[in-house]
């Protein structure tokens, strides 16, 4: 057969090969191929044209840039930029995400047309590397890479050494006169071709290794000698060939188009769907494959690898940070397989290479402005970097991160500000380890993620998952993967015994917020005994340990903690947002002790103050059944007299706290029968009464009477029924003690020489006449006690909550009589959707994971429907009343999704818990920076609002 023909004849048959094999493969993968099916469902109903399938960087030159993160991925759009700035990348090419996305529109298939073109644009890395793809002598290997357009550390798959057979297995040794080098090169890429390829559990090749490594009483990889790793290579393609009933494919072509396959189907296996639900990251981006060139950091003591950042991800501090392997590949030291050493120490080892990478590195941070998260293979003294992308932090040390280049004039305030994520604000309000506390130190790791936590030791993801629920979880891994993503979500910290500061554990923990030690290697793991030992100590699944992950201890049982301090860069990034937001932030508080913390946090106010929370307590329940049980409004009347100190005194507490901010009281909201016992309490009780007693008769007809007004307040959908305004109206008594103890409090404390501002709120108006109702009572009550104090001018306002769509349609009538706005959106978004807070729990999170609803909408505001409805209200009660002041007070209000919309909106504040209050002032920065307002729109406002008074 002529020789273009039988190159012919063998690129059809790899081809073939590749396809078959590909379907076995995907039928391996079922998790894999259930989730890209699934994906294929909501893909977009037109077929995706791909204009341009291929982008090709090196030879000094690349057709991609740093903005094509969309079509790149990020990985492949920094891989561009680094070429065209001049940074030794080996060459190699990226498949864009529009093939990933007519992958699955064509049934898990690349296109014929674009796969047709992958030959041509291996023969650029063939012409640059001056190697051939396949060719005995002179064998090119590459990588195969996955890179979304948002990071996803080790959520996806990466296939290395790819190209090795028995053929060019001899070729590479030749050409670097090492066969031990290939041959450990060949039995990495079967081992990981057969575990991401074909989906092939990798702890069985790791066993023939551990196995092997026991026999001949050694404990490094590198201590394998040549027969030995040519003994695992044939071990390994026996396992290939039991597990998958195909041998390993030695076609170079066959094994790229295979790998490329797996890495498209990656982006739907079951960790990286986990990690962009809990990343909010969408699930029709697709990700884009890199093919580059190999270049190989174990080829001797000349060689190495590693990772590293520019600035410390963990503290923020502005120091080189990393670490790095000699003699090694790139996932020796990500799979924490061998423990790393600190990159300081290459300026030792390597010091015009310490010196090269330090000079790269920072010119990186300084070209994309940002903490730069870098990998880089030494190979025989030559440099090259793999990779670049925006480092991966902890808040604190994004915090720092922003500051500190706002100061080193390298990004503006507003960039700061966008920079930082509100929600992991939270995570900088987690306790830390009492300094005084005294406890016993059983092992010492690396100090991964910082923050501290307890719990008891669980040593697998699905056991965190099954007990995270109802307690406190650390979970316990010799290393953990990128399967153990749920696990480690419900972690209150991680544990492991291997792997380094950039190990998986450690870059998902920071990005979690959640502390790590990882690195202890006194600590001997075993999951199948459930169980670690340090020493002759032995902690048992289900013990309680604290970890330190500032400090990398383990600590044996539970020690105290106290609330985090905020470092001076967190206080001035909370200025600047405080310069840069329009919207007042207040928050959700009923006793004193909370008012104080928010205040702490920033708080100008309080926008909700339950005043049932403050029914429940221990000495004024009572006093609340009785006058619920009342036969005579004289009885109720009775029974609020004795309610009113402690209301008063409720009251004062809050308005001292606040120091003259405003503070908006909200009359009784929930049904009545919710103070009243459960009904099978009282029956009990009548059971247990003693017929002997004295008070027997007395006591029993108490009891039943208790019963037979829990049956006469019972209703079907309570949430629908007699509360709210509806009981003010029926008992106007109970508004008017409640106004009585709120106006009494003020008079009392503005006597005293003290400011204060309430602000009374009557809840679940629908109706402008309800509205009228309670508030003729509320101003009565007010203007009698305000002339009984003799108080010349106390300012209050009466205002509504607006929680029932019929309120928002009907809100320029109820504008009329309301002084203020407070959109109740917890219940607004229940009567809209129509879903109830108790129950749609069972079925949101279906909605949600199956797109039947893009997010929770008691999480963040269903903008479309119940947001329409409150931009309805605003509108229309600012036509009837142009100094209509308006916010919101429902749990929304802590929610930086809905900030934005409550920005856009233009309400004057938002209402959320204490520890949500600096989430709030930094959301409504972001909110008003991104809506094209600065410090200026914020005094131009307060000036206006200064003239309008």
């Amino acid at each position: 057969m002529p020789a273009k023909k039988a190159s012919k004849a063998k690129k059809a048959s790899a081809k073939s090969t590749s396809k078959k094999t590909t379907r076995k493969a995907a039928t391996k993968k079922k998790t894999a191929t259930r989730a890209a099916a699934k994906s294929t469902k909501t893909a977009k109903s037109k077929s995706t044209a791909v204009k341009k399938p291929y982008y090709y960087f090196g030879g000094g030159k690349a057709e991609g840039r740093a903005d094509m993160k969309d079509l790149l991925g990020g990985k492949g759009a920094n891989l561009a930029e680094m070429v065209n700035a001049g940074v030794p990348v080996p060459p190699g090419f990226t498949i864009t995400t529009e093939v990933c996305t007519a992958f699955y529109e064509n049934g898990m298939e690349v296109p014929k047309k674009i796969d047709a073109d992958l030959e041509k644009m291996m023969a650029r890395i063939e012409k640059d590397t001056g190697t051939k793809f396949g060719d005995p002598e002179n064998p090119l290997l590459v990588s195969v890479r996955s890179g979304a357009k948002f990071s996803m550390p080790g959520m996806m798959d990466t296939v290395l050494n790819l190209g090795l057979n028995e053929e060019t297995l001899e070729g590479l040794a030749k050409k670097t006169d090492n066969m031990r080098f290939a041959l450990d090169n060949y039995r990495r890429f079967i081992s990981m071709f057969g575990n991401v390829v074909l989906g092939i559990d990798k702890e069985l090749f790791e066993d023939v290794i551990t196995k092997l490594k026991k026999e001949r009483r050694i404990k490094q990889d590198s201590s394998l000698q040549e027969n030995d790793l040519r003994e695992i290579i044939k071990k390994f393609k026996s396992i290939i060939k039991r597990k998958s009933g195909e041998p390993f494919p030695d076609d170079p072509y066959t094994q790229l188009r295979m790998s490329r396959d797996a890495v498209f189907r990656s982006w739907n296996n079951p960790r990286a769907i986990t990690y962009r639900r809990l990343n909010d990251i969408p699930a029709d981006l697709g990700t884009a494959v890199n093919i580059q060139a190999m270049v190989f950091g174990n080829m001797g003591t000349n060689s190495g690898t590693g990772v590293g950042f520019t600035r410390n991800p963990a503290t923020g501090e502005n120091e080189f940070y990393g670490e790095y392997l000699v003699n090694a590949q790139g996932e020796d030291v990500v799979a924490g397989v061998r423990t790393p050493q600190p990159i300081k120490e290459l300026e030792t080892d390597m010091p015009e290479i310490y010196k090269q990478l330090n000079t790269i590195t920072t010119k990186l941070e300084r070209h994309y402005k940002d903490v730069q998260d870098f990998e880089f293979t030494v190979q025989e003294g030559t440099l090259y970097m793999l990779q670049t992308r925006t480092g991966k932090r902890t808040i604190q040390a994004a915090v720092k991160f922003a500051v500190d280049m706002v100061k080193e004039k390298m990004i503006t305030k507003e960039e700061a500000l966008l920079r930082i994520d509100p929600h992991q604000i939270d995570h900088l309000l987690h306790p830390r380890i009492d300094p005084d506390a005294k406890y016993d130190v059983i092992a010492k790791g690396l100090a991964a993620s910082p923050g501290a936590a307890s719990g008891k030791v669980y040593f697998t993801a699905e056991e965190a998952v099954k007990h995270g629920v109802k307690q406190n979880v650390i979970l316990v891994r010799e290393e953990t993967n990128p399967d153990d993503i749920e696990g480690m979500s419900v972690a209150k910290g991680i544990l492991t015994a291997r792997g380094g500061m950039t190990s998986h554990a450690a870059v998902v923990a920071r990005g979690m917020g959640k502390c790590c030690v990882s690195g202890a290697e006194a600590i001997r793991v075993s999951a199948a005994k459930k169980q670690f030992q340090v020493g002759k100590l032995t902690v048992k699944e289900g013990e309680v340990i604290t970890i330190n992950g500032s400090t990398g201890e383990v600590i044996l049982g539970d020690v105290p903690t106290i609330d985090p301090e905020f470092s001076a860069e967190f206080n001035e990034l909370m200025k600047w947002a405080d310069e840069y937001r329009v919207m007042k932030v207040r928050t959700n508080a009923d006793v004193p002790r909370d008012a104080k913390q928010a205040i702490e946090f920033g708080a100008e106010g309080i926008g909700l103050c339950r005043t049932e929370h403050m029914f429940f307590a221990e000495d004024r329940i009572p006093i609340v059944q009785e006058m619920i049980l009342a036969d005579s409004p004289e009885e109720r009347q009775a029974a609020l007299d004795k309610l009113l100190p402690f209301q008063k005194a409720d009251f004062k507490g809050l308005f001292d706290a606040m120091e003259g901010r405003p503070v908006t009281i909200r009359t009784l909201d929930p049904p009545l029968h919710e103070f009243l016992p459960r009904r099978e309490e009282i029956e009990a009780k009548i059971e247990k009464l003693d017929k002997k007693s004295d008070t027997y008769e007395e006591d029993q007809e108490r009891l039943q009477k208790t019963l037979k007004r829990i049956d006469e307040l019972s209703e079907l959908n309570p949430m629908l029924g007699h509360r709210g305004c509806r009981l003010g109206i029926v008992y106007p008594e109970i508004t008017e003690m409640q106004v009585r103890a709120i106006i009494e409090a003020a008079c009392e404390l503005t006597k005293s020489g003290k400011k204060v501002k309430p602000e009374i709120m009557i809840p679940l108006v629908g109706h402008i006449n309800e509205f009228k109702n309670q508030k003729e009572h509320a101003r009565r009550i007010a203007t009698e006690v305000i002339n009984r104090f003799k108080i010349r001018k106390l300012e209050y306002l009466i205002g509504t909550m607006i929680e029932i769509p019929r309120a928002a349609l009907t809100a320029d009538s109820i504008a009329e009589e309301a002084e203020f706005f407070s959109f109740g959106t917890n219940d607004l978004t229940q009567m809209t959707m129509g879903f109830s807070r108790d129950d749609a729990g069972r079925f949101l999170r279906f909605y949600v994971d199956n797109n039947i609803l893009p997010y929770d909408p008691f999480v963040s505001i269903d903008t479309d429907g119940v947001g329409q409805l409150v931009r309805m209200g605003k509108e229309r009660g600012r036509d009837a009343r142009p100094d209509l002041k308006v916010g919101i007070c429902g749990e929304h209000g802590g929610d930086p999704k809905s900030i934005e919309f409550c920005n856009e909106v233009g309400l004057d504040y938002v209402s959320c818990s204490p520890f949500r209050v600096p989430i709030a002032r930094l959301a409504a920065a972001r909110a008003s920076i991104m809506a094209g307002g600065g410090p200026k729109t914020k005094a131009k406002k307060t000036k206006k609002a200064s003239k309008k008074k």
